[in-house]
């Protein structure tokens, strides 16, 4: 209770946790000399102690009251550990007040941190009377108050965690550096304190760390059905083992290690498998999860319903064969009633079932129309009075249809009545007309096949694609760069008429023009293609540059050429033809590069000469230097084209020397279709129509035809 106190050279000390351990703490000294008292806080402990009464402890607080009240100095009644007080203990220490003047009581907790200031600033305002008078609260009310204001803080403190804090890897030493300016951190920290803020950033980085083992686990999950159909797809393998021994199996598949990884740390989510970002194989040990082995179950009961569709399937297939009532050409409609049960409909939706009697349907139809045709055949004589071309009549047709009408077979299709009708007519114009295009088999017809067979297995030596006996049709593939083939192949379909046709010498043939100027072993760019087979090749260039590619070009095309069979475009007529580019750089008569008109003229001959084709010289061809390749010019190339058409046709048969000095005719020879040796006529024809291997002929001019 003294006002005075003397302090010289000692240290204020916040809480007794720091006796001892004054260096690691501000050395923070009392002011020199003597300290004058200007008020007390009068603290009251009204927490159930043990070992403690209440009523004694009251007796001596009553006492060092009257000790302070002699001070004439304010007094401030402070009631601690209201978190945990007794209400008769408070009930009391307020009732003691009340016998005092002016004496005024505050409710605290300073674990809660609940109107401590408050304590502090009422006895403040006693002794500075200027101050305003301080409010007193009650305990639960400031308490209520202090809760709502954290927990507004918390809310902005853990926003801010959230939006810093993105991966369950940082730190809280790095990360609290960045809270500390943003007031969000500063008032949390203030109200609650460094640890509680520490807390709530961990609690964030395990929530991180989870929703990041839970996307990885839904990822694995996702990929289980997949590495379950690839290793186990067939239910036999798997249907009775135990998950155990299925897990073994699983193991023993050759392509285990693509779908599955066996960690040596378990389980996966413990270790730093969750970490590797880029790690798509599945941890062997999820399998042993409630959610893995559902989706093994779901695996499984896949598996044995489509074992019971395929059945269903088959099942509905064989009712449909087995069935009288499904005829050629009745529809789904009339015959769903007499094929379909309930174990169909459980199984499969309609639409499945629609789609085998449609297949099953075709099958009728097609034996049924097959075996019509035979019926005809069978009554070839009721078509002989026919006249020529002539469309039968009503009668006639009426005639047929009595006389057939009794058969079977006629009645088979009585649900298609017009495809009957017009295979009577197409059997008709077959029995006037016998050729392998109005055959009845189609695509079957032998004499189809057979030509089909030679055309695509024949080998013919030197066969050369110019040798086409065809020559209303010129084909011409232009070369050149940057635009050089473009440019002329324009210039000639502008010469030539509406439908692309050029006059040669009197004569309209039909000119196809492919021109190029990329990469020839591209198959945009190359010489030949399904629909076109190239008579011959203009080469065009304006610089050593294009000269370049037009060398490599052939080259290239030559080598491909020697590749195949056919050895097609091995041999095509060239024309090298020194051109200008339109709107081209400037240069002597239009040429690109610097070089000399006279240095490209020369360098074009030493290639042609090289290739061994036609070289156009513009100057020997009366052409101002500066223009393209003329009308005239392109006649001349194309007549070129025609000559080697007609003088390199197509040997389809050779002559045997050894057979001419023995005294023979000149013979054709025939080869096997399978392996390229001399056969007999026989031998070529008894493989194609019964569909046995090829014998090999006897030696020598035996096997010649």
């Amino acid at each position: 209770a003294a006002t005075k106190l003397a302090s010289a050279e000692k240290l204020m000390y916040f809480c007794t946790d720091q006796l001892g351990l004054e260096q690691d703490f501000e050395q923070k000294q009392m002011p020199d000399g003597k300290l004058p008292v200007d008020g007390f806080l009068l603290c009251v402990d009204v927490s159930r102690g043990m070992n403690r009464n209440f009523d004694e402890q009251l007796k001596f607080v009553s006492n060092l009251y009257n000790q302070l009240a002699k001070t004439k100095k304010p007094v401030v009644v402070v009631l601690t550990k209201c978190d945990e007080g007794v209400e008769r203990y408070i009930r009391d220490a307020h009732a003691f007040a009340l016998g005092k003047k002016n004496l005024q009581v505050v409710e605290t907790s300073a674990r809660s941190n609940v109107n401590v200031e408050l304590a502090f600033g009422t006895l403040v305002q006693l002794v500075d009377k200027s101050r305003g008078k301080a409010k007193i609260i009650p305990y639960f009310e400031a308490l209520k108050q202090q809760s709502q204001q954290i927990a507004a803080a918390k809310d902005k403190y853990e926003w801010l965690v959230s939006r810093i804090v993105k991966s369950h890897h940082e730190l809280w030493p790095n990360v609290s550096r960045k809270m500390q300016p943003a007031p969000e951190f500063q008032d949390y920290v203030y109200l609650e304190g460094t640890l509680k803020a520490k807390k709530l950033f961990l609690q964030h980085v395990q929530r991180l760390k989870q929703e990041h083992i839970e996307r990885r686990r839904k990822a694995y999950l996702a990929l289980l059905p997949q590495a379950l159909d690839a290793l186990v797809p067939d239910l036999d393998e798997i249907d009775r083992l135990s998950r155990s021994k299925a897990e073994k199996l699983l193991e023993a598949k050759p392509d285990f290690s693509k779908w599955f990884v066996v960690l040596e740390e378990t389980p996966w989510d413990a270790g730093d498998r969750v970490d590797e970002v880029d790690s798509e194989r599945i941890p062997f040990d999820l399998l042993e999860t409630p959610a893995a082995e559902q989706l093994y179950e779901a695996h499984l009961e896949k598996l044995r319903n489509e074992r019971k569709r395929a059945e269903m399937r088959r099942a509905f297939r064989e009712n449909l064969e087995s069935s009288p009532f499904v005829t050629p050409g009745k529809p789904w409609e009339e015959a769903r009633s007499f094929i379909m049960n309930e174990d169909f409909y459980q199984w499969l939706e309609e639409p499945v079932y629609m789609d085998i009697y449609g297949k099953h349907q075709k099958q009728l139809i097609d034996k049924a129309k097959e075996d019509f045709q035979e019926l005809l055949l069978e009554y070839s004589e009721l078509f002989y009075e026919l006249e020529l071309d002539a469309k039968p009549s009503k009668e006639k047709m009426g005639v047929i249809q009595e006389v057939l009408g009794e058969e079977q077979r006629f009645k088979a299709l009585h649900k298609l009545q017009a495809e009957r009708d017009a295979l009577v007519l197409k059997h008709i114009h077959f029995v006037y007309h016998p050729t392998k295009e109005t055959c009845p088999s189609c695509s079957s017809c032998v004499d189809a096949r057979v030509e089909q067979l030679l055309s695509t297995r024949f080998l013919r030596p030197h066969r050369n694609p110019l040798g086409d006996a065809n020559v209303d049709r010129i084909n011409l593939v232009i070369l050149g760069k940057d635009g050089l083939a473009r440019e002329l192949a324009n210039e000639i379909r502008a010469l030539c008429t509406n439908d692309d046709k050029y006059v040669v010498e009197g004569k309209m043939y039909e000119l196809a023009l492919r021109p190029i100027e990329g990469n020839v072993r591209l198959p945009v760019n190359a010489f030949q293609t399904p629909t076109f087979q190239p008579h011959g090749c203009l080469c065009l260039y304006n610089s050593k540059e294009s000269l370049s590619y037009v060398v490599e070009s052939i080259e290239k095309s030559r080598e491909a050429a020697a590749g195949r069979r056919d050895g097609h475009g091995g041999q095509l007529p060239l024309t090298l033809v020194l051109v200008n580019k339109r709107g081209g750089g400037g240069g002597v008569g239009g040429v690109e590069g610097g070089e000399t008109l006279q240095s490209l003229i020369q360098q074009g001959q030493q290639i042609a000469s090289k290739l061994q084709c036609v070289f156009l010289d513009p100057a020997s061809a009366g052409i101002a230097y500066g223009r393209n390749i003329n009308e005239k010019q392109i006649g001349q190339v194309l007549k070129g084209l025609l000559d080697a058409k007609r003088n390199l046709n197509l040997v389809v048969g050779s002559t045997s020397p050894g057979l001419k000095e023995a005294g023979e005719a000149e013979l054709r020879v025939v080869m096997c279709l399978m392996c390229g040796d001399p056969v007999s006529a026989d031998e070529v024809l008894l493989p194609i129509l019964q569909a046995q291997p090829c014998r090999p002929a006897p030696g020598g001019a035996g096997g010649a035809v």
